[in-house]
């Protein structure tokens, strides 16, 4: 396929994903996939998201629904690597960027995304 040349007005038509520098540059998160870095900056665009739809746990906390259907078609994958790519990110098998809660009767986790810049 043939694409044509980007013009001046087109520039602005995409949508852009932010990924936190901090965790491309600093030694504590060298063991993070770049994969898991990815998933980490969808996380956080949900976050807005939830916070719009008033998805505020009873402390406080935003909480967001990101299913393993939604990772395995984002990032092409099988549900094994869309498991391990959120487990790198946990706080129980990985860097502790995001907390899972389950809730049960075949519901998504709940998935509570922290701010490690604080």
């Amino acid at each position: 396929m043939e694409y044509k040349y980007m013009k001046n007005e087109e520039s602005e038509q995409f949508t852009f994903l932010r990924v936190p520098k901090k965790l491309l540059t600093d030694e504590a998160f060298k063991k993070l996939s770049l994969e898991s870095i990815v998933l980490y900056s969808l996380l956080l665009e949900r976050v807005e998201l939830s916070k719009k739809n008033n998805w505020i746990d009873e402390e406080g906390r935003v909480y967001i629904i990101f299913t393993l259907t939604e990772i395995m078609d984002i990032f092409r994958c099988s549900e094994p690597k869309a498991i391990k790519l959120l487990n790198e990110l946990d706080t129980k098998r990985g860097m502790g960027l995001i907390e899972r809660k389950r809730q049960g009767l075949c519901k998504p986790d709940l998935i509570y995304v922290k701010n490690f810049v604080l």
